[in-house]
Order: C-alpha cells, then sequence, then structure tokens
C-alpha cells in the first residue's frame, strides 16, 4: 500500500512541480499516521527521484504532558533523517489563556507560524504538510457552509515573506489508504492530546460526508474532480492531460 501511495504522491509532485533540485523539505511531524506516512514516502522516494532533495522532520510539541515524542525521535534515528522538536506553550496559550471555544484555527496558526521559523533556521527550502485528499474536500466544505466562499488549500503554497514554499504531496491521496498504510507498517503514532478531538467543525464534515456517501458512494471522487477542474488557486495543472482531452 506504500507503493501506491508514493505512487499517488510522486504524481502530486511532479503536476505542480513540488520538488527543485537540491531542495532541503522540512516534513511537519506530528505524530499522527498521516505525517508518519508522508515522512516514510519521502524518505523512500528521494532514493529514486530523479531531482536530489534532503529531508528533515520537526515536531512542534503542543506543550501537553501528554505528548510524548521519544519513539518519534527512535524512527528518525533510525532513519538517519535529521529530527527537531520544538517546545511551545501552545496548550497553555489556547486553553488556559484565551479558554478558546473554536481552539483549531489559533491552534494550527501557531504550529504553522513555528513549523516555518524552524524550518527556515535549519536552512530548509520547502515545508511538507501531509494534508490529504479527504481534507481538501473537508476544507473546501467548511468554506463553503461557514463562510460562504469557495476555498481549500492550494497543493502549493508560496510564502513570500520567508521565501519558502509549502508542499502537500498527498493531495491525491486518500485517509483511507493512509490509515491502512499506518496499521499495516506499525508506525509508531502518537497518542492524542487535544481535549477538542473529534468534536470539531472538521469531524462535522467528516461525518456529513459519511452519511452522503451512503446515497452517492463517489461523492468524494466527485467533488475532488470539481476541485481539480475549477478555478481554484493553485490547482491549476501545467499540461493538464484531462484539459486536452476536453478541448479535442
Amino acid at each position: 500500500m506504500l507503493q501506491t501511495i508514493m505512487g499517488q504522491a510522486r504524481r502530486a509532485i511532479d503536476d505542480f512541480n513540488m520538488i527543485d533540485e537540491g531542495d532541503k523539505i522540512a516534513i511537519g511531524l506530528s505524530g499522527g499516521k498521516d505525517s508518519l506516512t508522508l515522512l516514510h514516502a519521502l524518505y523512500y522516494l528521494r532514493k529514486y527521484y530523479p531531482k536530489k532533495f534532503d529531508i528533515m522532520a520537526i515536531t512542534i510539541h503542543p506543550g501537553s504532558d501528554t505528548f510524548k515524542t521519544d519513539k518519534l525521535e527512535e524512527l528518525c534515528k533510525n532513519l538517519g533523517i535529521e529530527y527537531v522538536v520544538y517546545h511551545s506553550n501552545i496548550a497553555q496559550v489556547v486553553f488556559d489563556i484565551r479558554k478558546e471555544k473554536n481552539p483549531c484555527s489559533l491552534c494550527a496558526n501557531m504550529r504553522r507560524g513555528m513549523l516555518n521559523s524552524i524550518a527556515i533556521e535549519n536552512g530548509c527550502t520547502k515545508i511538507a504538510l501531509a494534508h490529504h485528499s479527504d481534507d481538501v474536500i473537508e476544507t473546501l466544505l467548511m468554506s463553503i457552509f461557514l463562510n460562504g466562499k469557495i476555498h481549500t488549500f492550494s497543493p502549493v503554497t508560496y510564502l513570500s515573506r520567508s521565501d519558502v514554499k509549502v508542499i502537500r504531496p498527498f493531495v491525491y491521496v486518500s485517509e483511507k489508504d493512509i490509515r491502512i498504510t499506518a496499521k499495516k507498517n506499525n508506525y509508531p503514532i502518537a497518542g492524542k492530546c487535544c481535549p477538542r478531538d473529534g468534536f470539531t467543525k472538521r469531524e462535522y464534515m467528516k461525518d456529513l460526508i459519511t452519511s452522503l456517501k451512503k446515497d452517492i458512494p463517489k461523492v468524494k471522487e466527485h467533488i475532488m474532480g470539481a476541485v481539480r477542474r475549477s478555478d481554484i488557486q493553485g490547482w491549476k495543472i501545467p499540461n493538464d492531460e484531462n484539459e486536452r482531452k476536453d478541448n479535442k
């Protein structure tokens, strides 16, 4: 299954020109199934990808006592991957100081800012995040239903202030395939430490899509197809084969 995921990741990397010769890519390693699978996919992909690149892993420790990085450190050591753990006070700020009722946005913004800074400090030219196709769909629905906008994240995002690009090699990969791969390979998944886990707007969207699939089995495929054929910023594929067929 990892081979299948690597094939889908390489397709996305090639479609959106995610990797350049000599890149040093920082992988945001949260300890979840998604980032652990991305770590392994890029680790093996770099062995035969035509453009030479290096990788390192960065974990933003939320500051909670229940979050442990021992197994992540051991994994990166065994793979020979440079690894940095940054100890933050995110949990304290979000839950104790700000007492956020909807903490996901603030937490994500803080983690993203810290990850970007550490990546730059370590000479990285790209930052790889493990957002998958289900994330693309859920983000789109959240934007439509909650904000009245047609928007989802781009496969590649350029951060002009730091001259770094954020890449998402898993935009063609399903969460189901990642889950199967992580379980089959016994990846050292870190335990959940967020008290709001399972009670977010994103979880609501997951449940909604699951419900829709009962009557529309290919609803996720159709939504992803609409995204890939849309004018949403960043999703235009250079020399897209489907576009060439449509124009004949």
